[in-house]
């Protein structure tokens, strides 16, 4: 078992992959270099190799399909995750480790919002994507949360083995986000710095197409984690429609004694039914998804005992 694992990603990252690793086994030499290559073409894997770094592969494409296998694989104290892009500087590495070793915390995102990141991404759509993401999941999740999409955090052994990774691509740091939070894991925050990238090196992400699949995936964990609130929501808003189109019927029931209108009155009698099959469908969901959070808390402590059986015979970490 390590004591601190440095997970980077990768596809054709070979202008950056080299100075990323060097970078974070200077800042953290006790750490484990894994490189997890994605069918990458110009190299990546061969450079990360010579440049000390553990070469390991993942042949399904997808930044998520990757992370699946480190994640499964790698058993460490701490795990440190960057992208393999050199827009991460490895001097906020230690404060995250600690906080992880000494302080509990179950996952540390590293915030690039809080600093430099509006001034030195040159892309608008993705600020303004970044942004979008960061209100919906602090407004549907009632959360503080202040960079959600970040590719750099820390993780605690519990966090990995019982994070169960769905996504299987660039929405994998927004399921993290939403699964910590749901699973009242402790998160904390680190500001750091972030450089886009160096001249000639190329974003894997399309602003439009995996902007969308981050939105969707916002709204069907919503949906997973809190059906309560999703389908109370679509109840509340089938209730009002109903109700906007039944007034006029009843007053002018009530003025003449008749009802003209007999398909509005129909139509809005099964938009009312739809709502209440809809807020006790939440209602049913939602003792699910309570019964799930139980069984993930029993879960957590039989990860707690297998994570002081591997530490067992091993040193403290100082």
């Amino acid at each position: 078992m390590d004591k601190i694992a440095v997970l980077i990603p990768c596809y054709n990252e070979s202008l950056t992959v080299a100075k990323v690793v060097e970078d974070w086994k200077r800042a953290l030499p006790e750490a484990v270099v894994y490189v997890y290559d994605n069918n990458s073409t110009d190299g990546t894997a061969d450079i990360a190799r010579e440049a000390g770094a553990v070469v390991r592969h993942e042949y399904q494409q997808g930044k998520g399909n990757v992370i699946r296998r480190m994640f499964r694989e790698v058993d460490a104290r701490v795990y440190l995750m960057v992208d393999g892009d050199d827009t991460y500087p490895a001097d906020c590495a230690r404060e995250m480790v600690d906080l992880v070793l000494h302080r509990q915390a179950d996952m540390v995102v590293g915030d690039r919002l809080s600093s430099t990141y509006f001034t030195e991404n040159k892309r608008p759509f993705h600020n303004f994507g970044n942004a979008l993401v960061r209100f919906a999941i602090n407004t549907l999740f009632k959360a503080d949360i202040r960079d959600i999409m970040t590719g750099c955090r820390a993780f605690s052994f519990e966090f990995v083995k019982t994070f169960p990774v769905l996504s299987s691509g660039f929405e994998i740091e927004t399921e993290m986000t939403i699964h910590a939070l749901d699973k009242n894991m402790k998160i904390d925050q680190v500001v750091i710095p972030y450089r886009d990238r160096p001249a000639g090196s190329q974003s894997k992400l399309n602003t439009v197409r995996d902007g969308m699949k981050v939105l969707r995936t916002i709204l069907k964990l919503h949906r997973n984690y809190k059906p309560c609130a999703f389908f109370g929501a679509i109840a509340a808003l089938l209730m009002l429609l109903a109700a906007g189109f039944f007034i006029p019927v009843l007053v002018t029931y009530i003025r003449t004694g008749l009802v003209p209108n007999f398909p509005t009155l129909i139509v809005c009698g099964f938009t009312a039914i739809a709502a209440l099959l809809s807020f006790f469908a939440g209602l049913q969901l939602q003792n699910a998804v309570q019964k799930n959070k139980q069984d993930f808390e029993l879960e957590r402590i039989q990860m707690n005992w297998r994570f002081r059986e591997l530490m067992a015979g091993e040193d403290t970490y100082e």
